[in-house]
């Protein structure tokens, strides 16, 4: 029996479609699974001992590294028959505050002293005059994580520090400001855990602190904006040591430089573990006298093709689709801020999930369409439903991502109505905010807010 070309391509779109359910089917599945496992931890971990109330352990965490030692520390109390409330920064509030008696903050900080996204908001609902009553029923530690090489060192830690003192909490102990995973400062926090805490001893340090940097081989480096008026942009290959080195799409690799190895410097992951490589997206920044910088100069240019490249691989929850696999995504971005997109791009081809909107600036079409082949490939397959560039040179008056964005204002509303997440990557100073600007305009403050405590507005900004 002959079937006709018309039903041939019905019968193809079915089939396209409920493989297409099914594969939704199964990221909601393994979603749920995952929240599943998340909820019975919580409950673990909080579970009380003789009625006593549940010690609360708060992170301000951007890139992870924060919420990732405050979940090493509820591991360690509740091991040690510790009832323990883990949680984000902005899921803390006045009431929370008011019943607690025992906290443990673990708190990055964001740029120039500013709060991570997931404290954002219990910095705008607690921290402002008279939002939080007395708290002199609290005892409280703090460990603050910065980076000395930014003026505002711990900015962040030191101003939650300050707030809980004028609301009348009482330390335990002096906050501890740890500069890039000092181990020093991670030794003083298990000591003080022990002080205040039912534990009798502590682990090694070793098991607290990220593992190891590896030699990974430089396989490939092509410049990818030749005659850009801009500074130049790179991209990298690096082969792992192993076969089994895995990421997910969002997460950072860490590389340090012979000339800055106490200073290892993070890049967004451009590619996914099914790629085989990291791809990294560098731009060679320059110092005042017009020299590269110390670690952008020595990948894109002094580091031998074949050579080694000290490599470790970090987690970036913050960063990472998880709940958000199987929505709509509007990806926005400029510069080398593509590549943690390009991350979730590939995934997404990968996996067959869609719908993809993205967003993206940089100076000139002509020179600065970085992997404009893929993303115009990705368009005609339909990996991506809508591409929006914006190139600020081309035209007498500058135009940047956030015009594109405020220009597709209905259709924003429109995905965002329809589940969509948002993810935010590149330059924290221009472009971030002026992309948080306009999707407060466009969607207002309560929608944004709900965004944030849903999960649904993710950024990865420097």
């Amino acid at each position: 029996m002959a079937f006709s070309e018309s039903a041939l391509r019905m019968a193809a779109a079915v089939l396209l479609i409920v493989l297409y359910a099914a594969l939704c089917g199964g990221i909601w599945l393994r979603q749920r699974r995952q929240q599943a496992r998340a909820r019975q931890e919580a409950a673990v971990l909080a579970s009380a001992r003789d009625g006593v109330q549940p010690l609360l352990i708060a992170f301000a965490s951007q890139t992870g590294q924060a919420e990732e030692l405050a979940r090493e520390t509820a591991r360690l109390l509740h091991t040690a028959g510790e009832p323990v409330h883990l949680c984000a920064l902005n899921a803390v509030d006045a009431a929370l505050l008011a019943r607690t008696q025992r906290a443990l903050f673990v708190a990055s900080t964001y740029g120039e002293g500013d709060a991570p996204d997931n404290a954002a908001l219990f910095q705008s609902r607690c921290m402002g005059e008279g939002a939080v009553g007395a708290l002199d029923h609290l005892h409280f530690g703090l460990l603050a994580l910065g980076d000395r090489q930014y003026a505002q060192f711990c900015g962040f830690g030191r101003a939650l520090d300050a707030w809980l003192q004028a609301r009348g909490a009482v330390p335990w102990f002096e906050r501890i400001d740890m500069d890039n995973a000092a181990p020093a400062a991670l030794a003083a926090w298990q000591h003080h855990l022990a002080q205040v805490s039912s534990l009798s001893e502590v682990p090694a340090l070793d098991a607290w602190q990220a593992g190891a940097f590896e030699p990974w081989t430089l396989a490939e480096r092509r410049h990818l904006n030749p005659g850009s008026a801009g500074a130049p942009v790179f991209h990298l290959a690096l082969q792992p040591p192993r076969g089994d080195a895995a990421w997910e799409s969002g997460d950072l690799a860490q590389v340090r430089v012979p000339a800055a190895p106490e200073h290892p410097r993070e890049y967004s992951i451009a590619s996914i573990a099914a790629d085989g490589r990291v791809h990294l997206l560098v731009r060679q920044a320059l110092r005042e006298d017009g020299t590269p910088g110390v670690a952008s100069g020595w990948l894109t240019q002094e580091a031998p093709l074949g050579g080694a490249v000290e490599v470790r691989l970090r987690a970036h929850r913050n960063f990472r689709l998880e709940d958000n696999a199987a929505r709509p995504l509007v990806l926005i971005g400029n510069g080398t801020g593509l590549a943690g997109l390009r991350g979730h791009l590939r995934a997404r081809a990968a996996a067959g999930a869609g719908p993809n909107w993205l967003l993206f600036g940089e100076r000139n079409a002509a020179h600065d369409t970085l992997y404009g082949d893929e993303l115009q490939a990705w368009l005609a397959s339909g990996v991506l439903q809508r591409l929006d560039l914006a190139f600020s040179r081309d035209q007498a008056v500058r135009v940047y991502v956030q015009d594109r964005l405020a220009q597709a204002a209905d259709t924003l509303r429109e995905w965002v109505q329809g589940g969509a997440a948002i993810y935010v990557c590149g330059s924290l100073q221009g472009m971030a905010q002026g992309v948080d600007d306009t999707l407060r305009a466009v969607l207002g403050a309560e929608q944004m807010e709900q965004l944030v405590r849903s999960g649904r507005y993710r950024r990865d900004v420097y």
